[in-house]
């Protein structure tokens, strides 16, 4: 490619070491789930330490689990510490959910009931994680597929919250809130409105799945496609009203060519460099 891109980053996968070693500065960071790399003899922490010769990184976690009533992991806080230590990464982020109960994890983002008590839970665990790596996390907005009757805080103020009682900030997924608000019935701009945009430091762009049942559609985050127009123009009205943010391609199955990836983020920084004049603070 022939420009390097300061605002856009892609998401690193195994299929894709090799080239982003060989190729130097297609992107100027990649993001990482940062579990793939705690073991510290892995062929994929010697490769990562070589890129971070050339690129930031970004450590996005998916298992801290910070919205479950268990303990924090203390192993899995200090393998992340390690980590961090190693690399010092840009941002490093984590999710709006939980994934464990009496220390059995699952293999997957389980989505909370939106309560006072889940609030006071929630910011206890970022204060204990963000006090422990001594570092600033970023929480990300789900996508999710049921909700709690219970519930009685919206998501966006949720989030709102969690980042003013911490000191956090947030990462912003776009195409999350696209497919919750099909799933849910929600305003996509009323969310928008109502989240706090100062605190958001990262933004997430990637594709979803549509799966039909007898009921009607359900939309899935499956992070194996193209970014949808919809989603574009998203990210371009947000870009446009609140200025450029750190954003990612996410792309996790069906990973393509690296030259497929590298498109999506072009589109990405096309729409931020043309954002950037008319954007006024």
């Amino acid at each position: 490619m022939e420009k390097d891109f300061s605002w856009v980053g892609v998401g690193l996968r195994p299929p894709h070491h090799e080239y982003f070693l060989e190729n130097k500065r297609d992107v100027e960071w990649l993001e990482i789930h940062s579990e793939n790399f705690f073991q510290p003899h892995s062929d994929a922490l010697q490769n990562l330490l070589k890129l971070r010769r050339t690129y930031s990184i970004s450590c996005h976690c998916v298992g801290l689990s910070l919205g479950s009533t268990d303990p924090m992991n203390k192993d899995h806080l200090t393998q992340l510490k390690e980590l961090i230590h190693k690399i010092d990464p840009l941002f490093i982020s984590d999710h709006l959910s939980w994934s464990s109960i009496d220390g059995q994890y699952f293999n997957d983002l389980l989505p909370l009931p939106y309560t006072e008590e889940a609030l006071d839970l929630f910011c206890q665990k970022v204060n204990e994680c963000q006090e422990y790596l001594q570092r600033q996390i970023l929480i990300e907005n789900p996508s999710s597929y049921l909700r709690f009757h219970h519930s009685t805080i919206p998501e966006w103020e949720f989030l709102n919250h969690v980042a003013q009682r911490t000191g956090c900030g947030l990462l912003l997924d776009l195409n999350n809130i696209y497919v919750s608000a099909f799933n849910h019935g929600f305003n996509i701009q009323e969310y928008l409105k109502g989240l706090d945009a100062r605190l958001v430091k990262e933004i997430h762009l990637a594709g979803f799945t549509i799966n039909p049942l007898k009921e009607g559609e359900i939309w899935i985050d499956t992070h194996n496609k193209p970014v949808c127009s919809q989603v574009w123009d998203l990210f371009d009205e947000w870009t446009k009203k609140h200025g450029p943010r750190h954003t990612l391609i996410e792309w996790d199955a069906d990973i393509p060519a690296p030259k497929i990836l590298l498109a999506e983020a072009k589109k990405a920084e096309e729409i931020i460099q043309n954002r950037i004049t008319s954007f006024i603070p």
